[in-house]
């Protein structure tokens, strides 16, 4: 159920004075919620962590690293010129592993 946060919160005192046909209306609104069917469809495409894909093909076209690009040997990952931090023993180092 989807909270609202933005609206005034009541007080025990409004809450006291609600009307039995306010509080009778609130009920039927809750109970009257219809399921959403595109979260059905759209879970249906997922994987679970640990399924066997060994009969998947990847779609995925996989490009050389490119000549203003490094990868970095700490971690391993390939990084645009501008994520440069430091060469450690003349081996690039990224921003995110020399910080």
């Amino acid at each position: 159920m989807a909270t609202d946060y933005d609206t005034p919160r009541k007080t025990d005192d409004d809450l006291n004075e609600d009307s039995i046909e306010e509080l009778k209306a609130r009920r039927n609104e809750k109970s009257s919620s219809s399921v959403d069917s595109d979260d059905f469809d759209s879970a249906e495409g997922m994987e679970l962590p640990g399924a066997d894909l060994s009969n998947e093909e990847l779609s995925v076209r996989v490009l050389p690293r490119q000549a203003d690009e490094f990868t970095c040997m700490s971690c391993f990952l390939v990084h645009h010129r501008s994520q440069l931090y430091s060469e450690k023993n003349g081996q690039p180092i990224c921003r995110d592993c020399g910080a």
